[in-house]
């Protein structure tokens, strides 16, 4: 079981794409309940097993380690969980439902699957991966000809999933910062984000103060 860090409002705060033992250090000290390591080369924020193990080792009791992978063969699978402790896998590629319960039972972790949304013929592919995953990512689609299938800094419209509910426990990302978050809280009801972009100083590189601010303004 999780154990994760809860505020006073019970919004939990996940930061994604961390990369130096000061990114984990300042997550942590915010009050965050994850700390999010990509494992996709093309993206900035990626990290190799070997630097993903040293941060999780360094990471306090409380914080979670969630892995973000990307359409992930079973020998890279296999290599990170062997070499990382995690407590949960996030999932951001195109993965079938069939593959998330795969990869779930192959790993024997909880599975976070990612649904990207533009509009409302989206929404159908929420019921269907909360039938096989721990939890949803509720996270904007990316643009056609994305290079990255997260953490490209665009939000959606939050009404699309405003007062609804599912069995399965949901995450808000998207285009999330400080100045927008109390309001996709208030709107969507979520009880969990999700921030990347919205923290950073330059693109990959994140940034204490932006850190605290955004656990902050989200904790209430």
């Amino acid at each position: 079981m999780l154990r994760v860090s809860r505020s006073r409002s019970g919004v939990r705060v996940k930061i994604c794409g961390l990369r130096t033992p000061e990114d984990v250090a300042a997550a942590a000290e915010a009050g965050a309940a994850y700390m999010g390591l990509v494992f996709f080369p093309a993206s900035p924020r990626h990290v190799d097993p070997e630097t993903a193990r040293a941060l999780a080792v360094a990471a306090p009791v409380g914080l979670a380690k969630v892995a973000l992978l990307v359409d992930p063969e079973d020998d890279l699978l296999e290599e990170i969980i062997r070499a990382v402790p995690l407590d949960m896998l996030q999932l951001h590629g195109r993965e079938t439902p069939a593959r998330v319960a795969e990869i779930r039972a192959r790993s024997g972790l909880p599975v976070m699957k990612a649904v990207g949304l533009r509009d409302e013929a989206d929404l159908p592919a929420l019921d269907t991966y909360a039938d096989v995953a721990d939890q949803i990512l509720v996270d904007a689609k990316p643009p056609k000809g994305a290079a990255l299938p997260g953490g490209n800094g665009i939000g959606f419209d939050w009404r699309l999933v405003a007062d609804r509910t599912w069995q399965t426990p949901w995450m808000l990302a998207g285009g999330l910062t400080l100045e927008n978050v109390g309001e996709a809280i208030r709107l969507t009801g979520a009880r969990q984000v999700d921030v990347s972009s919205g923290v950073e100083s330059a693109v990959g590189v994140k940034d204490a103060g932006r850190i605290a601010a955004f656990c902050d303004a989200a904790h209430g």
